[in-house]
């Protein structure tokens, strides 16, 4: 579950209306990067800026896999009418093999030069649909595996437009994206129960005495707070598992990860900082704060670049 705003953005095709796109129109081929681009920059600010570290070519790749995965999103989060909305997905699955909208082609040309592994999208579309109907999940290993159809498939596509050499580093890809989604669960907590929603496991919730109930109610009991630092503990381990990962990236490849997960962990700090009231506000980390620690990611950029080219020189 991306989680996107609820209105148009300036100058940006309308995004509202996506559970309606038409598959049906004569093929053209044609490449839309301009539009790919303008979706990330609307929908994903901390995943856009990440990606300014990227040379151009593999920017507008990232861009174009955030696009198709965006719209997939979209489909499902924004439709009111389920059979519509699985049928419209299953069209935007077909653009897969066959793509006709300007953002599919981008899509299938990304995969085509890079190796994306198409497989990763199929699962993730497997994934939105799981929002189509929600239910809760009992365990973290149920919510776990929505995470990674989800999120952390896109970190399988992204890994080869970050120059990873070594298949052995995409579990790590994987952690990256779950603790992203988990993170952005954490973050909707409030907006999910005003939309009947709650993904958080039940078995936590029990843990912590917490009624699942009362919370969609936006009036949590038990020891909601220590519940939500308990999660927060554990998106913080996945990001420290994805670390792991970074050698494997080509250097701008690992700077824009590095980027991105510090920037978007940034979140949990803001829900500490607000104490744990995620029901009535949206932790919202500001573009200010996000510039202010780039430096600070240069410098362990620069310091695990040292590190990992020394190891490979002995």
């Amino acid at each position: 579950m991306m989680t996107t705003p609820r209105t148009g953005h300036p100058g940006l095709i309308d995004l509202r209306p996506q559970t309606r796109r038409d598959f049906t129109s004569p093929p053209t081929r044609a490449v839309d990067w301009r539009q790919c681009s303008e979706i990330a920059r609307a929908h994903g600010r901390t995943f856009f800026l990440a990606s300014r570290f990227l040379p151009s070519d593999r920017r507008r790749a990232i861009h174009a896999i955030y696009a198709y995965c965006r719209i997939a999103d979209d489909i499902a989060d924004r439709s009111t009418d389920i059979v519509t909305a699985a049928r419209t997905l299953d069209a935007w699955e077909r653009q897969l093999d066959e793509p006709t909208d300007p953002i599919a082609v981008a899509f299938a040309a990304v995969r085509a030069r890079h190796n994306v592994p198409r497989a990763a999208a199929r699962e993730l579309l497997a994934g939105v649909r799981m929002d189509l109907a929600p239910s809760r999940f009992v365990t973290w290993d149920d919510l776990r595996l929505y995470c990674y159809r989800v999120a952390g498939t896109v970190g399988l596509m992204a890994a080869p437009i970050l120059g990873c050499r070594d298949d052995a580093a995409l579990p790590h890809a994987v952690d990256l994206g779950i603790a992203m989604q988990l993170t952005n669960i954490l973050r909707d907590i409030g907006e999910d129960a005003r939309r009947g929603r709650l993904y958080l496991p039940l078995e936590d919730l029990a843990a912590f005495d917490c009624n699942p109930e009362e919370i969609v109610r936006g009036r949590p009991s038990g020891r909601f707070a220590d519940l939500l630092a308990f999660e927060i503990a554990r998106a913080r381990a996945l990001y420290a598992d994805a670390r792991r990962g970074l050698p494997a990236l080509s250097p701008s490849g690992r700077l824009t990860a590095m980027a991105g997960s510090e920037l978007y962990a940034a979140i949990l700090t803001r829900i500490e900082e607000m104490d744990y009231d995620v029901l009535d506000t949206r932790a919202h980390v500001s573009t200010r704060r996000k510039l202010r620690a780039l430096p600070g990611i240069a410098t362990t950029f620069a310091r695990l670049s040292w590190s990992t080219s020394t190891r490979s020189r002995f």
